[in-house]
């Protein structure tokens, strides 16, 4: 079930984004008065197409992996000589840059309409409160302690963990100090601490900065109650039940769920005895970890169970919302950010301070696509409007075959007077088709490792 609800997902999210990306060209192109011949979601043969007055072909073909719109060109088949002002290589400069340019675009602006729409519904978060320090880490060198709220890194106000790990993230590299704000409690005036680091995060796989800088976020007593049992794993076979509450393994009392977890991820393959309540009553079952290699080598246990919700205290919880009109200067604030860290993202990859093996395929999208849908549609949006951002700037990249290679041959025809010849622009295709089947297959093959 959760397979067909990734590839599901994942059809929806390349699906829209492939779709608005392509408007984008299209509705420049009909602007400047191109012929547009078609306009496909999908590549390969076409299982649904109509034609317009304008005698576009709109169709959706069978492999949602990609889209393309057609235009008139006289580069591509000969063009009829009443139709020539129509053809995309007649028209100026400018108006080609500007439909180039347009797809890309479209995907910025969608993520700008996706962060807006999420803003002004409001989202709720918790307060990023330090539950654990850990001794001689770099948060404790800088003065971080337990209780403490974190407001802000390198001068950047935060208000949840997932803004806190973006700018964390966006320091990879940093070779000097993290500075990180933080107050005592509502009332108290944050002070600003120095955490001491060196290369940053640099080449780790993957990074994880919260657990580098020594600091676990502070969460309420989870009780080791199961919330959820995954059929056909070692809880289900051992009759376990959503509802349990686990008392105690091989004797040992449990404190809470991370100590069930931690007893069951150090017990691979050995046989445990759990002393849990069901509906009042008091049970004994044996139950046998499943064995989960790590990339390290290392084996951990797990037997397919999930913990019960519980709800954080008020006083620990955020909701951010804005009104419609202060919404867009925060979605375009938010889709700048963005952008940024994304590029600054594969400039550190190209100088190696990012390990490649981070690069995300299909696979992986698929993955994280049906987790962000069962996550709700906040989590959805969110993930759709970074996916969004991910793929506008991933095509103003200036290789031959994608969007940025074709600006940069028309940046060249502004600079020098004439265009690119046909030769040179054959050779960047070869070469730009090389670089992108390189990077597709690079991808993929992370994909296969993590899913390994």
């Amino acid at each position: 079930m959760g397979l067909i609800q990734n590839i599901l997902a994942v059809i929806v999210v390349l699906g829209l984004l492939i779709t608005f990306h392509e408007f984008g060209h299209f509705w420049v192109a009909r602007r400047c008065g191109v012929k547009v011949l078609r306009f496909s979601v999908g590549f390969g043969k076409p299982i649904w197409s109509r034609v317009d007055r304008h005698g576009t072909e709109f169709a959706v073909a069978a492999i949602p992996l990609g889209g393309y719109v057609k235009m008139l060109d006289e580069r591509e088949a000969p063009v009829p000589a009443e139709e020539l002002d129509r053809a995309f290589n007649r028209k100026s400069v400018w108006a080609r840059i500007a439909i180039v340019a347009a797809g890309p675009l479209a995907n910025f602006l969608l993520a700008i309409v996706a962060y807006w729409a999420l803003f002004v519904a409001g989202t709720t978060t918790v307060a990023p409160v330090i539950g654990e320090v850990a001794p001689g880490s770099p948060a404790e060198r800088g003065g971080l302690r337990a209780g403490q709220e974190i407001t802000a890194v390198q001068g950047e106000a935060v208000r949840s963990w997932d803004e806190i790990n973006l700018k964390l993230v966006a320091a990879i590299g940093e070779d000097e100090a993290l500075r990180v704000a933080a107050r005592d409690d509502a009332t108290a005036e944050p002070r600003e601490h120095r955490l001491p680091v060196e290369s940053w995060l640099v080449r780790q796989d993957p990074p994880q900065p919260l657990p580098s800088l020594g600091v676990t976020p502070w969460q309420p007593p989870i009780p080791a109650v199961l919330g959820q049992v995954v059929d056909g794993e070692a809880a289900a076979a051992a009759g376990l039940e959503a509802g349990d509450e686990i008392l105690a393994v091989d004797g040992e009392p449990v404190d809470d769920w991370r100590h069930f977890v931690d007893i069951v991820r150090g017990s691979p393959g050995e046989t445990l005895s759990l002393e849990l309540e069901r509906d009042g009553e008091r049970r004994t079952l044996a139950i046998t970890p499943g064995r989960n290699e790590l990339e390290t080598g290392v084996a951990i246990g797990y037997i397919g169970a999930g913990v019960t919700r519980v709800e954080w205290p008020e006083e620990y919880r955020r909701e951010i919302r804005y009104g419609p009109v202060e919404a867009v200067g925060q979605a375009l604030s938010r889709t700048g950010e963005m952008i940024v860290l994304t590029v600054d993202a594969i400039r550190k990859m190209l100088v190696g301070l990012i390990s490649p093996s981070n690069l995300s395929g299909p696979i992986t999208i698929a993955q994280i696509s049906g987790d962000s849908a069962r996550a709700g549609l906040e989590s959805f949006v969110s993930f759709l409007a970074y996916l969004s951002i991910s793929l506008g700037v991933l095509n103003l990249l200036p290789i031959p075959v994608l969007d940025g290679g074709h600006l940069l041959y028309y940046a060249m025809e502004v600079v020098r007077g004439r265009p690119v010849s046909e030769r040179a622009q054959a050779i960047g295709l070869r070469i730009g088709l090389a670089l992108v089947g390189s990077l597709m297959l690079m991808a993929i093959y992370f994909d296969l490792m993590r899913l390994w």
